[in-house]
């Protein structure tokens, strides 16, 4: 498998990640790193490796389950600090489902684990309920909405995390 697509230059980031927004029974599945907010599950693109392809390895690799790639449901360019630099990152946010629902505890919490950078990131994945999302911090903010409206439209949104803009 070649490398992510991530690309640290001396003076900002380049990241393409995608993320898959599974909902099941009113409530969505979300990770949320130890003492930090919460967020919707997915990785970094490998160079030569699809968007599906994606998200099929970064669920078998953080939840050990199988997962189907759905519609696309947003793009989003996302502008935040990694560390001490500005990163850019577009993503892209699918839809998708368990092919075993048994394959994960359907209710509360559960922990994993992923790696970024070689460092092991400690994970709480997190059954929240749809009509709580507005009173948690979820990044990207942009895409509660979208999630809410239950909209078929793909969704375009620009992120700007940055203290006075990218």
């Amino acid at each position: 498998m070649h490398g992510d697509i991530l690309y640290k230059a001396e003076d900002f980031v380049f990241s393409y990640r995608v993320g898959g927004i599974l909902i099941q029974d009113g409530k969505i599945l979300l990770q949320k790193p130890l003492n930090d907010d919460y967020s919707i599950i997915g990785g970094h693109v490998a160079a030569m490796e699809t968007t599906a392809e994606t998200l099929k390895r970064e669920f078998a690799e953080e939840l050990h389950a199988e997962i189907r790639v759905g519609e696309l449901m947003a793009v989003g360019e996302i502008f935040f600090p990694w560390g001490s630099r500005p990163c850019h990152q577009i993503s892209l946010y699918y839809r998708v489902e368990l092919t075993d629902p048994t394959a994960i505890p359907l209710n509360g919490s559960f922990f994993g684990y992923d790696d970024l950078d070689h460092e092991r990131i400690n994970l709480e994945y997190c059954w929240v309920p749809l009509e709580e999302l507005s009173n948690i911090v979820i990044y990207p903010k942009e895409l509660v909405g979208h999630i809410l409206s239950g909209s078929e439209q793909v969704y375009h949104f620009v992120s700007d995390q940055l203290a006075g803009g990218a």
